[in-house]
């Protein structure tokens, strides 16, 4: 299974962004998909993820209630809809795949990763 993230890009503080995973080469609906994020300079970190079934989301304290995570195992893709955005959700953003359920929040836990997409968060 491949990963492509998109729908990146420039907004404004408080304005919205929906990022889509698109996955092909095989069926993304045995799998825990998760969002992570890298700024300039830091490490990857977790954003979320969504379950097998999409029933259940686990999203970071730093985003909760701003953003949500959504999928649709019929078209094999997965999304993340960030609202109110902050210039310090600015980060390139990376969908990931498991096999492992539960709330995997770790980088190591997830074992296929797309491109990333790169949003920017200007003041």
């Amino acid at each position: 299974v491949q990963l492509q993230a998109s729908g990146g890009g420039l907004v404004q503080a408080g304005e919205s962004l929906r990022l889509s995973c698109a996955a092909s080469g095989g069926t993304i609906s045995g799998h825990v998909m998760g969002w992570f994020r890298q700024a300039p300079g830091k490490e990857r970190e977790f954003v979320g993820r969504i379950a097998r079934n999409g029933a259940s989301t686990y999203l970071d304290d730093s985003v909760k209630g701003r953003f949500t995570i959504s999928r649709s195992n019929l078209k094999n893709a997965v999304y993340l809809q960030m609202n109110s955005l902050k210039p310090d959700d600015t980060a390139v953003y990376y969908c990931a795949a498991t096999t492992v359920v539960g709330v995997r929040v770790r980088e190591s836990d997830y074992h296929l990763w797309g491109q990333g997409t790169q949003v920017t968060v200007s003041s």
